[in-house]
Protein backbone atom coordinates (compact mmCIF):
# COMPACT_ATOMS: atom_id res chain seq x y z
CA UNK A 1 0.00 0.00 0.00
CA UNK A 2 2.81 2.41 0.86
CA UNK A 3 4.38 1.85 -2.53
CA UNK A 4 1.13 2.59 -4.29
CA UNK A 5 0.59 5.58 -2.06
CA UNK A 6 4.01 7.01 -2.80
CA UNK A 7 3.62 6.27 -6.51
CA UNK A 8 0.27 8.00 -6.58
CA UNK A 9 1.71 10.92 -4.68
CA UNK A 10 4.64 11.18 -7.14
CA UNK A 11 2.21 11.19 -10.06
CA UNK A 12 0.18 13.93 -8.40
CA UNK A 13 3.34 15.95 -7.76
CA UNK A 14 4.47 15.33 -11.33
CA UNK A 15 1.12 16.65 -12.49
CA UNK A 16 1.53 19.75 -10.40
CA UNK A 17 5.10 20.20 -11.67
CA UNK A 18 4.02 19.83 -15.30
CA UNK A 19 1.25 22.35 -14.78
CA UNK A 20 3.64 24.80 -13.13
CA UNK A 21 6.14 24.41 -15.96
CA UNK A 22 3.45 24.96 -18.55
CA UNK A 23 2.48 28.19 -16.83
CA UNK A 24 6.11 29.35 -16.69
CA UNK A 25 6.93 28.29 -20.26
CA UNK A 26 9.32 25.73 -21.71
CA UNK A 27 12.32 25.54 -24.00
CA UNK A 28 9.90 24.61 -26.77
CA UNK A 29 8.44 28.10 -26.38
CA UNK A 30 11.85 29.59 -27.11
CA UNK A 31 12.16 27.61 -30.34
CA UNK A 32 8.64 28.58 -31.37
CA UNK A 33 9.18 32.29 -30.64
CA UNK A 34 12.47 32.29 -32.55
CA UNK A 35 10.68 30.83 -35.56
CA UNK A 36 7.96 33.50 -35.38
CA UNK A 37 10.54 36.29 -35.12
CA UNK A 38 12.49 34.78 -37.99
CA UNK A 39 9.40 34.71 -40.23
CA UNK A 40 8.36 38.23 -39.11
CA UNK A 41 4.61 37.88 -39.82
CA UNK A 42 2.35 40.90 -40.03
CA UNK A 43 0.61 39.84 -36.79
CA UNK A 44 3.85 39.15 -34.95
CA UNK A 45 2.73 40.77 -31.67
CA UNK A 46 -0.55 38.84 -31.75
CA UNK A 47 1.24 35.52 -32.25
CA UNK A 48 3.64 36.31 -29.43
CA UNK A 49 0.97 37.26 -26.94
CA UNK A 50 0.24 33.71 -25.78
CA UNK A 51 3.92 32.90 -25.35
CA UNK A 52 4.56 36.08 -23.38
CA UNK A 53 1.66 35.27 -21.12
CA UNK A 54 2.98 31.76 -20.42
CA UNK A 55 6.54 33.01 -19.86
CA UNK A 56 5.98 36.18 -17.91
CA UNK A 57 7.71 34.64 -14.90
CA UNK A 58 10.38 32.78 -16.87
CA UNK A 59 13.24 35.29 -16.99
CA UNK A 60 15.55 32.93 -18.89
CA UNK A 61 13.05 32.44 -21.70
CA UNK A 62 12.23 36.14 -21.83
CA UNK A 63 15.92 36.95 -22.29
CA UNK A 64 16.11 34.29 -25.02
CA UNK A 65 13.14 35.97 -26.73
CA UNK A 66 15.00 39.27 -26.41
CA UNK A 67 18.14 37.75 -27.91
CA UNK A 68 16.10 36.57 -30.90
CA UNK A 69 14.84 40.12 -31.44
CA UNK A 70 18.37 41.44 -30.93
CA UNK A 71 19.69 39.16 -33.67
CA UNK A 72 17.24 40.66 -36.19
CA UNK A 73 18.12 44.19 -34.98
CA UNK A 74 14.71 44.82 -33.43
CA UNK A 75 16.27 46.53 -30.44
CA UNK A 76 13.11 48.07 -29.01
CA UNK A 77 11.32 44.71 -28.67
CA UNK A 78 14.57 43.15 -27.42
CA UNK A 79 14.79 45.79 -24.68
CA UNK A 80 11.14 45.17 -23.78
CA UNK A 81 11.87 41.45 -23.29
CA UNK A 82 14.84 42.31 -21.05
CA UNK A 83 12.68 44.66 -19.00
CA UNK A 84 10.04 41.94 -18.57
CA UNK A 85 12.76 39.51 -17.44
CA UNK A 86 13.95 42.01 -14.82
CA UNK A 87 10.39 42.45 -13.63
CA UNK A 88 10.10 38.69 -13.19
CA UNK A 89 13.29 38.67 -11.10
CA UNK A 90 12.70 41.90 -9.19
CA UNK A 91 15.51 43.64 -11.10
CA UNK A 92 18.10 41.07 -10.01
CA UNK A 93 18.95 39.16 -13.19
CA UNK A 94 22.36 39.48 -14.82
CA UNK A 95 21.51 38.09 -18.31
CA UNK A 96 18.82 40.76 -18.76
CA UNK A 97 21.31 43.54 -17.95
CA UNK A 98 23.78 41.91 -20.31
CA UNK A 99 21.20 42.07 -23.10
CA UNK A 100 20.38 45.71 -22.29
CA UNK A 101 24.09 46.49 -22.41
CA UNK A 102 24.41 44.89 -25.84
CA UNK A 103 21.43 46.88 -27.10
CA UNK A 104 22.92 50.14 -25.81
CA UNK A 105 26.24 49.27 -27.45
CA UNK A 106 24.50 48.70 -30.78
CA UNK A 107 22.79 52.07 -30.36
CA UNK A 108 26.24 53.64 -29.90
CA UNK A 109 25.68 54.58 -26.27
CA UNK A 110 28.78 53.24 -24.50
CA UNK A 111 27.88 54.93 -21.23
CA UNK A 112 24.52 53.18 -20.93
CA UNK A 113 26.08 49.92 -22.13
CA UNK A 114 28.77 50.08 -19.45
CA UNK A 115 26.20 50.80 -16.73
CA UNK A 116 24.18 47.73 -17.71
CA UNK A 117 27.28 45.55 -17.86
CA UNK A 118 28.16 46.79 -14.35
CA UNK A 119 24.74 45.59 -13.20
CA UNK A 120 25.29 42.24 -14.87
CA UNK A 121 28.59 41.90 -13.02
CA UNK A 122 26.88 42.79 -9.73
CA UNK A 123 24.60 39.73 -10.02
CA UNK A 124 27.26 37.31 -11.26
CA UNK A 125 30.77 38.43 -10.42
CA UNK A 126 32.43 35.30 -11.80
CA UNK A 127 30.90 35.48 -15.27
CA UNK A 128 33.64 36.88 -17.57
CA UNK A 129 31.22 37.95 -20.28
CA UNK A 130 29.99 41.25 -18.79
CA UNK A 131 33.59 42.21 -17.92
CA UNK A 132 34.66 41.53 -21.49
CA UNK A 133 31.78 43.49 -22.98
CA UNK A 134 32.23 46.35 -20.53
CA UNK A 135 35.86 46.63 -21.57
CA UNK A 136 34.95 46.44 -25.27
CA UNK A 137 32.55 49.39 -25.12
CA UNK A 138 34.20 51.43 -22.38
CA UNK A 139 37.58 51.43 -24.12
CA UNK A 140 36.14 54.13 -26.43
CA UNK A 141 35.58 56.39 -23.40
CA UNK A 142 38.49 55.32 -21.20
CA UNK A 143 40.91 52.60 -22.40
CA UNK A 144 42.72 52.52 -19.05
CA UNK A 145 39.42 52.15 -17.18
CA UNK A 146 38.47 49.31 -19.53
CA UNK A 147 41.69 47.46 -18.71
CA UNK A 148 41.18 48.07 -14.98
CA UNK A 149 37.79 46.36 -15.24
CA UNK A 150 39.52 43.30 -16.66
CA UNK A 151 41.97 43.39 -13.77
CA UNK A 152 38.91 43.09 -11.50
CA UNK A 153 37.97 39.94 -13.40
CA UNK A 154 41.44 38.53 -12.69
CA UNK A 155 40.79 38.77 -8.94
CA UNK A 156 37.59 36.65 -9.11
CA UNK A 157 38.60 34.38 -12.00
CA UNK A 158 42.36 33.79 -11.86
CA UNK A 159 41.83 30.86 -14.24
CA UNK A 160 40.49 33.08 -17.03
CA UNK A 161 42.92 34.27 -19.79
CA UNK A 162 42.75 37.91 -18.75
CA UNK A 163 46.09 38.94 -20.30
CA UNK A 164 44.99 37.88 -23.78
CA UNK A 165 41.79 39.87 -23.32
CA UNK A 166 43.73 42.92 -22.08
CA UNK A 167 45.97 42.62 -25.13
CA UNK A 168 42.90 42.52 -27.35
CA UNK A 169 41.32 45.58 -25.70
CA UNK A 170 44.56 47.56 -25.97
CA UNK A 171 44.86 46.50 -29.62
CA UNK A 172 41.33 47.74 -30.33
CA UNK A 173 42.18 50.99 -28.50
CA UNK A 174 45.29 51.55 -30.67
CA UNK A 175 47.44 51.20 -27.54
CA UNK A 176 49.89 48.96 -29.35
CA UNK A 177 52.85 48.95 -26.91
CA UNK A 178 50.45 48.06 -24.10
CA UNK A 179 48.93 45.34 -26.27
CA UNK A 180 52.37 43.83 -26.86
CA UNK A 181 53.13 43.93 -23.14
CA UNK A 182 49.90 42.10 -22.31
CA UNK A 183 50.21 39.47 -25.04
CA UNK A 184 53.75 38.66 -23.93
CA UNK A 185 52.35 37.49 -20.59
CA UNK A 186 50.19 34.88 -22.32
CA UNK A 187 51.79 31.39 -22.43
CA UNK A 188 52.74 30.49 -26.00
CA UNK A 189 50.50 27.41 -26.07
CA UNK A 190 47.50 29.47 -24.99
CA UNK A 191 47.71 32.15 -27.69
CA UNK A 192 44.97 31.95 -30.29
CA UNK A 193 45.47 32.75 -33.96
CA UNK A 194 43.83 36.15 -33.42
CA UNK A 195 46.13 36.84 -30.45
CA UNK A 196 49.13 36.21 -32.70
CA UNK A 197 47.73 38.41 -35.47
CA UNK A 198 46.94 41.27 -33.09
CA UNK A 199 50.38 40.98 -31.50
CA UNK A 200 51.98 40.97 -34.95
CA UNK A 201 50.07 44.04 -36.07
CA UNK A 202 50.86 45.85 -32.82
CA UNK A 203 54.57 45.09 -33.27
CA UNK A 204 54.47 46.27 -36.88
CA UNK A 205 52.80 49.56 -35.99
CA UNK A 206 55.17 50.03 -33.03
CA UNK A 207 58.17 49.37 -35.32
CA UNK A 208 59.18 46.39 -33.18
CA UNK A 209 59.71 44.32 -36.27
CA UNK A 210 61.92 41.60 -34.77
CA UNK A 211 59.33 40.83 -32.09
CA UNK A 212 56.57 40.83 -34.69
CA UNK A 213 58.48 38.47 -36.97
CA UNK A 214 59.16 36.03 -34.13
CA UNK A 215 55.49 35.86 -33.16
CA UNK A 216 54.16 35.76 -36.72
CA UNK A 217 56.49 32.90 -37.63
CA UNK A 218 55.08 30.97 -34.71
CA UNK A 219 51.65 31.40 -36.24
CA UNK A 220 52.91 30.52 -39.72
CA UNK A 221 54.22 27.20 -38.44
CA UNK A 222 50.61 26.32 -37.64
CA UNK A 223 49.02 27.95 -40.71
CA UNK A 224 51.62 28.46 -43.47
CA UNK A 225 49.02 29.78 -45.90
CA UNK A 226 47.23 32.18 -43.59
CA UNK A 227 46.95 35.41 -45.61
CA UNK A 228 47.00 37.82 -42.67
CA UNK A 229 50.04 36.20 -41.04
CA UNK A 230 51.93 36.24 -44.35
CA UNK A 231 50.93 39.85 -45.01
CA UNK A 232 52.15 41.12 -41.64
CA UNK A 233 55.34 39.08 -41.90
CA UNK A 234 56.02 40.56 -45.35
CA UNK A 235 55.51 44.06 -43.93
CA UNK A 236 57.80 43.48 -40.95
CA UNK A 237 60.54 41.79 -42.98
CA UNK A 238 60.49 44.63 -45.53
CA UNK A 239 60.63 47.34 -42.89
CA UNK A 240 63.56 45.61 -41.18
CA UNK A 241 65.49 45.30 -44.46
CA UNK A 242 65.25 41.50 -44.66
CA UNK A 243 64.20 41.55 -48.28
CA UNK A 244 64.83 37.89 -49.16
CA UNK A 245 62.52 36.77 -46.33
CA UNK A 246 59.98 39.44 -47.30
CA UNK A 247 59.93 38.10 -50.85
CA UNK A 248 59.26 34.58 -49.55
CA UNK A 249 56.17 35.87 -47.76
CA UNK A 250 55.20 37.88 -50.85
CA UNK A 251 55.46 34.78 -53.02
CA UNK A 252 53.12 33.00 -50.64
CA UNK A 253 50.69 35.94 -50.67
CA UNK A 254 50.65 36.53 -54.40
CA UNK A 255 51.29 33.09 -55.88
CA UNK A 256 50.49 30.27 -53.49
CA UNK A 257 47.47 31.26 -51.41
CA UNK A 258 44.10 30.65 -53.03
CA UNK A 259 42.99 34.03 -54.45
CA UNK A 260 39.46 33.42 -53.12
CA UNK A 261 40.82 33.39 -49.56
CA UNK A 262 42.76 36.66 -49.71
CA UNK A 263 41.82 40.13 -50.87
CA UNK A 264 44.99 41.89 -51.96
CA UNK A 265 45.14 45.64 -51.32
CA UNK A 266 47.39 48.45 -52.49
CA UNK A 267 49.63 48.13 -49.40
CA UNK A 268 50.37 44.52 -50.30
CA UNK A 269 51.57 45.56 -53.75
CA UNK A 270 53.54 48.49 -52.31
CA UNK A 271 55.37 46.31 -49.77
CA UNK A 272 56.01 43.69 -52.45
CA UNK A 273 57.47 46.44 -54.64
CA UNK A 274 59.53 47.80 -51.76
CA UNK A 275 60.95 44.36 -51.04
CA UNK A 276 61.88 43.92 -54.70
CA UNK A 277 63.41 47.39 -54.77
CA UNK A 278 65.38 46.63 -51.61
CA UNK A 279 66.62 43.40 -53.18
CA UNK A 280 67.82 45.44 -56.20
CA UNK A 281 65.22 43.80 -58.43
CA UNK A 282 64.21 47.20 -59.74
CA UNK A 283 62.51 46.15 -62.97
CA UNK A 284 60.30 43.68 -61.11
CA UNK A 285 59.57 46.38 -58.56
CA UNK A 286 58.49 48.71 -61.36
CA UNK A 287 56.01 46.11 -62.62
CA UNK A 288 54.56 45.61 -59.14
CA UNK A 289 54.32 49.35 -58.39
CA UNK A 290 52.35 49.78 -61.62
CA UNK A 291 49.95 47.08 -60.44
CA UNK A 292 49.70 48.92 -57.11
CA UNK A 293 48.56 52.07 -58.93
CA UNK A 294 45.61 50.10 -60.31
CA UNK A 295 44.31 49.38 -56.79
CA UNK A 296 41.91 51.41 -54.69
CA UNK A 297 43.69 53.83 -52.33
CA UNK A 298 42.68 55.41 -49.01
CA UNK A 299 43.84 58.81 -50.22
CA UNK A 300 45.38 60.58 -53.17
CA UNK A 301 48.55 61.24 -51.18
CA UNK A 302 49.11 57.52 -50.60
CA UNK A 303 48.74 56.92 -54.31
CA UNK A 304 51.18 59.76 -54.95
CA UNK A 305 53.65 58.04 -52.62
CA UNK A 306 53.63 54.96 -54.86
CA UNK A 307 54.36 57.15 -57.88
CA UNK A 308 57.40 58.47 -56.01
CA UNK A 309 58.56 54.93 -55.26
CA UNK A 310 58.10 54.08 -58.93
CA UNK A 311 60.39 56.99 -59.80
CA UNK A 312 62.96 55.65 -57.34
CA UNK A 313 62.80 52.19 -58.95
CA UNK A 314 63.45 53.70 -62.37
CA UNK A 315 66.44 55.52 -60.90
CA UNK A 316 67.64 52.15 -59.62
CA UNK A 317 67.96 50.84 -63.18
CA UNK A 318 69.53 54.08 -64.39
CA UNK A 319 66.46 55.18 -66.36
CA UNK A 320 66.58 58.83 -65.28
CA UNK A 321 64.18 60.03 -67.96
CA UNK A 322 61.38 57.87 -66.54
CA UNK A 323 62.54 58.60 -63.00
CA UNK A 324 62.13 62.33 -63.63
CA UNK A 325 58.83 61.84 -65.46
CA UNK A 326 57.28 59.92 -62.56
CA UNK A 327 58.80 62.29 -60.01
CA UNK A 328 57.06 65.17 -61.79
CA UNK A 329 53.86 63.09 -61.73
CA UNK A 330 54.33 62.63 -57.99
CA UNK A 331 54.73 66.34 -57.36
CA UNK A 332 51.58 66.98 -59.39
CA UNK A 333 49.61 64.33 -57.49
CA UNK A 334 50.65 64.96 -53.88
CA UNK A 335 48.47 67.49 -52.07
CA UNK A 336 51.29 69.44 -50.41
CA UNK A 337 54.83 68.84 -51.72
CA UNK A 338 57.47 69.40 -49.05
CA UNK A 339 60.84 71.10 -49.28
CA UNK A 340 62.42 67.66 -49.08
CA UNK A 341 60.42 66.61 -52.12
CA UNK A 342 61.90 69.44 -54.16
CA UNK A 343 65.35 68.80 -52.73
CA UNK A 344 65.10 65.17 -53.86
CA UNK A 345 64.10 66.35 -57.33
CA UNK A 346 67.17 68.58 -57.45
CA UNK A 347 69.43 65.65 -56.51
CA UNK A 348 67.77 63.56 -59.19
CA UNK A 349 68.70 66.12 -61.83
CA UNK A 350 72.27 66.22 -60.47
CA UNK A 351 72.53 62.42 -60.60
CA UNK A 352 71.18 62.38 -64.14
CA UNK A 353 73.61 65.12 -65.17
CA UNK A 354 76.54 63.10 -63.85
CA UNK A 355 75.75 60.48 -66.51
CA UNK A 356 75.61 63.01 -69.36
CA UNK A 357 77.95 65.20 -71.36
CA UNK A 358 77.74 68.53 -73.18
CA UNK A 359 74.55 70.55 -73.48
CA UNK A 360 72.36 67.81 -71.97
CA UNK A 361 74.49 67.79 -68.83
CA UNK A 362 74.43 71.58 -68.60
CA UNK A 363 70.65 71.72 -69.07
CA UNK A 364 69.99 69.27 -66.23
CA UNK A 365 72.42 71.02 -63.89
CA UNK A 366 70.74 74.34 -64.59
CA UNK A 367 67.37 72.79 -63.72
CA UNK A 368 68.85 71.54 -60.46
CA UNK A 369 70.28 74.98 -59.68
CA UNK A 370 66.88 76.56 -60.28
CA UNK A 371 65.24 74.11 -57.88
CA UNK A 372 67.78 74.83 -55.13
CA UNK A 373 67.42 78.58 -55.66
CA UNK A 374 63.63 78.27 -55.32
CA UNK A 375 64.06 76.28 -52.10
CA UNK A 376 65.77 79.18 -50.32
CA UNK A 377 63.27 81.64 -51.72
CA UNK A 378 60.32 79.60 -50.45
CA UNK A 379 61.79 78.91 -47.02
CA UNK A 380 64.67 80.83 -45.41
CA UNK A 381 65.40 77.79 -43.20
CA UNK A 382 66.55 75.99 -46.35
CA UNK A 383 69.17 78.64 -47.16
CA UNK A 384 72.22 76.67 -45.99
CA UNK A 385 71.07 73.55 -47.82
CA UNK A 386 70.40 75.61 -50.94
CA UNK A 387 73.81 77.30 -50.86
CA UNK A 388 75.59 73.98 -50.34
CA UNK A 389 73.95 72.34 -53.34
CA UNK A 390 74.23 75.42 -55.56
CA UNK A 391 77.95 75.36 -54.75
CA UNK A 392 78.17 71.71 -55.80
CA UNK A 393 76.21 72.32 -58.98
CA UNK A 394 78.52 75.27 -59.69
CA UNK A 395 81.58 73.02 -59.52
CA UNK A 396 79.96 70.62 -61.98
CA UNK A 397 79.09 73.43 -64.40
CA UNK A 398 82.51 74.99 -63.98
CA UNK A 399 84.96 72.13 -63.22
CA UNK A 400 88.14 74.22 -63.42
CA UNK A 401 86.56 77.06 -61.40
CA UNK A 402 87.64 79.53 -64.08
CA UNK A 403 84.19 81.17 -64.06
CA UNK A 404 83.89 81.11 -60.29
CA UNK A 405 80.29 79.83 -60.49
CA UNK A 406 80.48 78.05 -57.13
CA UNK A 407 82.33 80.82 -55.27
CA UNK A 408 79.44 83.07 -54.16
CA UNK A 409 77.42 80.15 -52.81
CA UNK A 410 80.26 78.44 -50.98
CA UNK A 411 81.50 81.72 -49.54
CA UNK A 412 78.08 82.76 -48.24
CA UNK A 413 77.64 79.31 -46.74
CA UNK A 414 81.10 79.54 -45.14
CA UNK A 415 80.32 82.88 -43.53
CA UNK A 416 77.03 81.62 -42.09
CA UNK A 417 78.59 78.51 -40.53
CA UNK A 418 81.71 80.23 -39.16
CA UNK A 419 79.48 82.80 -37.42
CA UNK A 420 77.71 80.07 -35.42
CA UNK A 421 78.66 79.67 -31.77
CA UNK A 422 78.69 75.89 -32.24
CA UNK A 423 78.94 73.71 -35.32
CA UNK A 424 77.44 70.23 -35.61
CA UNK A 425 78.74 67.40 -37.81
CA UNK A 426 76.79 68.64 -40.81
CA UNK A 427 78.24 72.13 -40.37
CA UNK A 428 81.80 70.76 -40.21
CA UNK A 429 81.29 68.66 -43.33
CA UNK A 430 80.02 71.71 -45.23
CA UNK A 431 82.90 73.82 -43.92
CA UNK A 432 85.36 71.27 -45.26
CA UNK A 433 83.76 71.15 -48.71
CA UNK A 434 83.24 74.90 -49.12
CA UNK A 435 86.60 75.76 -47.51
CA UNK A 436 88.54 73.41 -49.78
CA UNK A 437 86.98 74.99 -52.84
CA UNK A 438 87.50 78.58 -51.65
CA UNK A 439 91.07 77.98 -50.45
CA UNK A 440 92.12 76.62 -53.86
CA UNK A 441 89.97 79.08 -55.82
CA UNK A 442 91.55 82.15 -54.22
CA UNK A 443 95.06 80.73 -54.51
CA UNK A 444 94.96 79.43 -58.09
CA UNK A 445 92.26 81.47 -59.81
CA UNK A 446 92.49 84.80 -57.97
CA UNK A 447 96.13 84.57 -56.93
CA UNK A 448 95.13 85.92 -53.52
CA UNK A 449 97.35 84.10 -51.02
CA UNK A 450 96.13 86.00 -47.96
CA UNK A 451 92.47 85.25 -48.70
CA UNK A 452 93.35 81.65 -49.39
CA UNK A 453 95.14 81.44 -46.02
CA UNK A 454 91.98 82.65 -44.23
CA UNK A 455 90.14 79.51 -45.36
CA UNK A 456 93.18 77.28 -44.96
CA UNK A 457 93.69 78.37 -41.34
CA UNK A 458 90.12 77.48 -40.39
CA UNK A 459 90.35 74.21 -42.29
CA UNK A 460 93.41 73.13 -40.33
CA UNK A 461 91.33 73.77 -37.22
CA UNK A 462 88.41 71.56 -38.24
CA UNK A 463 90.41 69.13 -40.39
CA UNK A 464 93.99 68.71 -39.10
CA UNK A 465 94.64 65.99 -41.70
CA UNK A 466 94.16 68.44 -44.60
CA UNK A 467 97.73 68.63 -45.96
CA UNK A 468 96.90 71.24 -48.64
CA UNK A 469 95.51 73.60 -46.00
CA UNK A 470 98.60 73.09 -43.81
CA UNK A 471 100.91 73.89 -46.75
CA UNK A 472 99.02 77.07 -47.61
CA UNK A 473 99.09 78.21 -43.97
CA UNK A 474 102.88 77.68 -44.02
CA UNK A 475 103.41 79.91 -47.08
Amino acid sequence: MKTIKYLAMSLVLAGFSTTAMAQDGTKADVAAVKEIIKNNPADLDKQLKAYLGKNKKNADNLVDFGRAFYEVKDYDRAANMATMALSAKKNAFGPAYLLLGDIAAMKDDPGAAAQNYEQAILFNREDPEPYRRYASVYRVVDPVGAVNKLEELRTVRPDFPVDALIGHINYLSNRYPEAIEAFEKVPADQMSKMDIIEYGFSAYVSQKYAQGISMLNRGLQLEPKNATLNRLAMYCYTESGQFAEALERADMMFNQIDKDSVKLNYRDYVYYGNALNGAKKHQEAIDVYKLALDQEFDSQDKRAGVIKQLADAYKGIGDFENALKFYDDYLAAVSAPTLNDFADLGRLYVQYASKLEGDAKTANLQKADKIYADLAEKNPDALEYSLFWRGRVGTMLDPDASQGLAQPFYEQLWDIIVAKAEQDKSDVARLKESGNFLMVYYLKIKDDVEKSKVFATKLVEVDPANETAAQIVAI
